[in-house]
C-alpha cells in the first residue's frame, strides 16, 4: 500500500524519487527480522501441536518455500533499485551494478565466507578447521573463475555451509588434537558453475538427509529470539532450506551427499551463463491451490519402519 501511493505522483520530480527510495529502504529494514520471527513461530507451533502428519508437513514446507522465495525476490528488487539510484559504488568491484557483479570472483567469495564462519567458530569452540580450496576452469585452465552473479547470495549460501561443516567437524573430533580441513572445489564448465564442500564431520544417516531441508526439523539445540547465549553456529535449522532457495532462485540447486561415519559433501550448482540465470518465482493459480489439498493414498510399495530397529531392546524383549 505504501508503494501504490506513488502511482499518482510525478516520476520526473526528483524529490518524489528520493521519497520512493526512502520508503523502499524503510520497508526493507522493517522486515529484516522476518526469518527468525517465522522460525520462532514454527517452534511455537511444534510445541503447541506436536509432531504433524505428512500432509501438514508438506503444506508448511510448500508455503514457506514460496514465501521465502518471494521475499528473496522482493529484497533483490529493493536492493537493486536503492543501490543504483543512490549511485553507491564499490571501488574494489568496479564492475558491480547495484548488487549484481558481472565478474563475481567465486573463489574470493568462498574465502570471505570461510573467514566469517571461522571467526564465529573460534569464538565458540576456540578453534576451527582449515580451508583447502581448489578451482578448475574447464573453459580456460589459466583464467580465474568469474561469473555474473549476486555476491551477497553466494556468500549467504557458502557461509551457512561452512558453519554446518565446522560445527560437525569439531563435534566429531572432540578427542583429536588436529582437525581435518574443509575441502572446497570450484569448477566452471560450459553450462554449470559447481562448488563442492567436503567435511569430515561424521555425516548423517541417509534416511535423514532430506529432513535437513525441512523447516520443521533441526539438529541444533533449540534457540529462542533474544537469547544472547545462543551458539553462533547453531540456529533455527533454516540455513540449509533457505540456502537452497537462493540457489534455485536463479535456476541452480543445492545437493547433499552424506556418508554416515565419515562426512558430508555439499554441492552448489549455479548457471555459468547469465542468460540462463532466470528468476524462479512462485505462481499463484489453481495448481498452487491443489498443492494444499493433497491426500495420502495407500502406497503401492512396501514401506519399512522409518526408525531403525533397536537391536538391544529387541533382544531383551525376546
Amino acid at each position: 500500500m505504501e508503494i501504490l501511493e506513488f502511482l499518482d505522483k510525478s516520476p520526473d520530480d526528483h524529490r518524489v524519487l528520493e521519497m520512493f527510495v526512502e520508503v523502499l529502504e524503510s520497508i526493507r529494514n522493517r522486515h529484516n527480522e522476518v526469518v527468525p520471527t517465522m522460525a520462532q513461530g514454527i517452534i511455537e507451533f511444534k510445541d503447541a501441536f506436536g509432531q504433524q502428519d505428512a500432509v501438514t508437513d508438506h503444506n508448511i514446507q510448500y508455503f514457506l518455500d514460496r514465501f521465502y522465495t518471494s521475499r528473496i525476490s522482493i529484497r533483490m528488487l529493493i536492493n537493486q533499485h536503492t543501490l543504483v539510484f543512490n549511485g553507491n559504488t564499490n571501488p574494489a568491484h568496479p564492475n558491480t551494478i547495484g548488487c549484481i557483479d558481472s565478474i563475481c570472483d567465486v573463489p574470493d567469495v568462498a574465502r570471505d565466507a570461510y573467514e566469517s564462519a571461522k571467526l564465529l567458530c573460534e569464538q565458540y569452540y576456540l578453534g576451527a578447521p582449515e580451508l583447502e580450496l581448489r578451482q578448475m576452469n574447464a573453459n580456460n585452465s589459466r583464467e580465474l573463475i568469474h561469473i555474473s552473479y549476486v555476491p551477497s547470495h553466494l556468500y549467504h549460501m557458502l557461509f551457512e555451509l561452512f558453519k554446518n561443516a565446522m560445527r560437525a567437524t569439531i563435534e566429531n573430533h572432540v578427542a583429536s588434537s588436529t582437525l581435518p580441513p574443509i575441502k572446497v572445489i570450484v569448477a566452471l564448465g560450459g553450462e554449470d558453475l559447481s562448488i563442492k564442500m567436503s567435511d569430515r564431520g561424521g555425516g548423517v544417516p541417509f534416511r535423514k538427509t532430506e529432513r535437513l531441508f525441512s523447516y520443521m526439523y533441526s539438529t541444533a539445540p533449540r534457540p529462542s529470539i533474544g537469547d544472547k547465549h545462543r551458539a553462533p553456529l547453531a540456529g533455527f535449522g533454516y540455513g540449509l532450506p533457505i540456502s537452497r532457495l537462493y540457489t534455485r532462485y536463479f535456476q541452480g540447486d543445492l545437493k547433499l551427499y552424506s556418508m554416515e561415519g565419515h562426512g558430508t559433501d555439499a554441492v552448489i550448482h549455479l548457471k555459468a551463463l547469465s542468460t540462463d540465470s532466470v528468476e524462479r518465482l512462485p505462481v499463484f493459480n489453481k495448481t498452487a491451490l491443489r498443492q494444499y489439498k493433497l491426500s495420502l493414498e495407500a502406497d503401492d510399495w512396501c514401506v519399512p519402519s522409518k526408525e531403525p530397529l533397536d537391536l538391544a531392546v529387541y533382544r531383551a524383549s525376546k
